[in-house]
């Protein structure tokens, strides 16, 4: 939904009498349900999960022994929480967790952009995830597959160095003036909503950005012979145009979908990792 709803309208002009296919995540869900039924709505789920494993085990796995060796190297405490270490070990290991997932991702946004009745966007048709990656070599090469790379770092980036940052900040605040006891599901639970939030108005622009460069077909150009994409350059390019077309809102298209979708995944993702953490440092003496 929230891939459709930033696709809608692409580069047309804010002012042109367009009748849009969608008019909010709630009419995306309900024209999808009624058009494609139930493998609508979970187009590019296959892709979604194989994306996530390797981003946020990137992310999450790396992230504490990065801020650790960077707080060594600073001479802070390996443990200490120290604001621009933390944003910067969640940037590192953004960049990690996007260069890994950066195919399926693309095949993903690809997958869930694709609509038989109502298409927005470019349109690419595959059969499965499998026809997909094969599709995408034969006609870009190997490096096709990592083709909008760039931008998923930016949006990795920008949601990283926010999330864990926010999230441990706002524990500790909790922690320090005792308004839950640290080891209480509570305190994850707080500490990872408001987290989301941050994430949220951190990465929409660049997931907006991110889905139109994954989605945009792609052209050789005649003077190099290189593959390249047909409407943006590189993620500032996309910015820019995306901008000076449709206006600021044009970046933040699709934001409740993508606060639907972000909000629970953060609280989840981070309350989970706790909990997993404090039973493995159990089961190994350290706890």
């Amino acid at each position: 939904m929230k891939t459709r709803l930033q696709l809608q309208g692409e580069l047309v002009k804010a002012d042109a009498n367009v009748k849009r296919v969608y008019n909010n995540v709630f009419d995306v869900f309900r024209k999808t349900w009624k058009n494609e039924g139930i493998r609508g709505l979970q187009r590019g789920l296959f892709p979604a999960y194989i994306y996530q494993t390797l981003l946020n085990g990137s992310r999450l796995g790396f992230y504490e022994p990065v801020r650790h060796s960077v707080n060594k190297l600073a001479g802070y405490k390996p443990e200490e929480s120290v604001f621009w270490t933390a944003i910067f070990a969640g940037s590192a290991t953004g960049c990690i967790g996007a260069t890994l997932g950066s195919p399926m991702f693309l095949i993903k946004a690809r997958m869930q952009a694709y609509s038989p009745v109502l298409p927005v966007g470019a349109q690419h048709y595959y059969k499965n995830s499998w026809d997909a990656l094969s599709t995408i070599v034969r006609s870009d090469g190997v490096t096709g597959l990592w083709r909008g790379v760039s931008a998923a770092i930016l949006r990795t980036v920008c949601g990283s160095a926010v999330q864990l940052p926010s999230y441990n900040y706002c524990k500790d605040l909790l922690i320090q003036y005792q308004i839950f006891d640290p080891s209480s599901f509570w305190m994850y639970l707080t500490s990872a909503s408001v987290s989301g939030v941050f994430v949220c108005a951190a990465m929409q622009p660049a997931d907006t950005v991110l889905t139109r460069m994954y989605n945009q077909h792609t052209i050789t150009d005649p003077v190099t012979g290189k593959v390249r994409g047909a409407l943006y350059t590189n993620p500032f390019d996309c910015l820019w145009k995306t901008a000076k077309a449709e206006g600021i809102k044009g970046w933040y298209k699709g934001t409740t979908a993508h606060f639907l979708r972000i909000a629970p995944h953060t609280v989840i993702t981070l309350v989970a990792n706790e909990l997993i953490g404090k039973e493995y440092k159990k089961y190994t003496g350290r706890g």
